[in-house]
């Protein structure tokens, strides 16, 4: 195992800076290393490695979550108000929309099995939006009129409400009833998980500012494993209470960490920040190699010109909804143009459940991978490109002053 994560560091790293020299975002050079690495290429990663590849994926977004929240300022959240809600679940529901139009007759499918397919690929990759978001936060790039908050705030929840419909056409795909409930559980997952990490949030920093009190002060190092370890809590907490009441883990943890961010000063909250920056330098590494490790490029080569242009315009009809989400907000044309690129990437969530549909034997259980995949290697690398190149060109960069953020 030691020597696997030899490789990808050494070779991450490596092919990271050479994609940066070329003015390409480093991540497709993680992205790439995982797929050169993986079990369908050289094979040079170790099974054990791969066996918790899942784990350690979360870790990595659990970190970079963290990082969000402290980030984020509740009164932005307050002044974003309805486009953010809106942005939530408008585009993920267009691109469901596009596939059960368009899928049966470009992919010889049924109508359910088409809008299945489309719930894999609706989902926002958080691995790529959130980073990207947080670094134009700390560079104030849009930052005026709050669209990197914006966009964390609703890619976040985008995934929530994405899962739980592809969870309900899954069961109705293997003759299960689908029930009022199974769509309550999306509004419950969001506020559930939200009432929860604040109030986890708002204790810790009552007990770190008690020991502050007491001048026994507790090193900020040791704050951020505390925050950790119930960070991790949080997230397995969901899985074991999911059969009872449904609860967003990774929703809870960016919330523990706005309300630490909010009740914390600003020094301490920026040192806090500056500590996961540093751990997010590795996991970053770990998140997109392993990833890249997961896409099946057997797959890839199956996907015709069809499954191609499902994906893309899928996407048109995706971007349709992040305009109409937007209608309400005082953006310019540049602006909600930059919102669509943001909005393009996949990856996390499709590398997680893409390969559902065929464990579960599904008839459109290998199309539904391959389409997961394809959409991966489209969409990763062209929207994170798109994001980073043209963020200074479309968004205002505010003056470097200092703010509560």
């Amino acid at each position: 195992m030691l020597l696997s994560l030899s490789y990808i560091f050494i070779l991450g790293l490596t092919l990271a800076y050479l994609f940066e020299k070329l003015h390409l975002p480093k991540l497709i050079g993680f992205l790439l290393t995982g797929m050169l690495l993986g079990p369908f290429l050289f094979n040079l990663i170790d099974p054990k490695l791969l066996s918790i590849s899942s784990e350690l994926r979360k870790i990595a977004l659990i970190i970079i979550l963290i990082k969000a929240g402290l980030s984020l300022d509740l009164k932005d959240l307050k002044q974003i108000g309805k486009p953010a809600l809106l942005m939530s679940f408008l585009p993920a529901s267009f691109e469901i929309l596009g596939w059960t139009l368009l899928g049966p007759s470009l992919l010889s499918i049924t109508r359910i099995e088409a809008m299945l397919i489309g719930s894999i690929l609706a989902a926002v990759s958080p691995a790529v939006v959130v980073p990207k978001m947080v670094n134009l936060i700390d560079e104030k790039i849009g930052t005026k009129k709050k669209i990197p908050q914006l966009i964390l705030a609703g890619s976040s929840l985008d995934d929530i409400y994405v899962i739980v419909i592809f969870t309900t056409l899954t069961s109705i795909m293997q003759g299960q009833q689908a029930n009022f409930m199974s769509f309550l559980n999306v509004p419950l997952s969001i506020l559930l998980g939200l009432f929860l990490g604040a109030f986890i949030g708002l204790i810790l920093t009552k007990i770190f500012n008690c020991f502050y009190t007491n001048n026994h002060p507790i090193r900020n190092s040791v704050k951020v494993m505390i925050i950790l370890a119930i960070a991790f809590f949080l997230v397995e907490l969901e899985n074991v209470v999911q059969q009872w009441v449904p609860i967003s883990g990774l929703l809870a943890v960016m919330a523990m960490a706005m309300m630490i961010a909010e009740k914390e000063n600003f020094q301490v909250t920026n040192r806090l920040k500056q500590k996961f920056s540093k751990l997010w330098l590795a996991a970053e590494v770990l998140l997109f190699v392993l990833v890249g490790a997961a896409v099946n490029l057997n797959y890839a080569k199956s996907a015709g010109v069809a499954v191609v242009f499902g994906i893309l315009l899928a996407l048109c009809f995706r971007s349709i909804g992040v305009l109409l989400a937007l209608t309400t907000s005082n953006f310019s044309f540049k602006e909600k143009l930059f919102t669509i690129f943001a909005y393009l990437p996949k990856a996390t969530v499709q590398a997680a459940i893409g390969g559902i549909p065929l464990a579960l034997n599904l008839s459109c259980g290998n199309l539904a991978l391959t389409v997961a995949v394809v959409s991966i290697l489209i969409t990763a690398p062209i929207g994170a490109y798109l994001i980073e190149h043209f963020a200074p060109l479309l968004l205002e960069k505010e003056n470097n002053r200092h703010t509560n953020i």
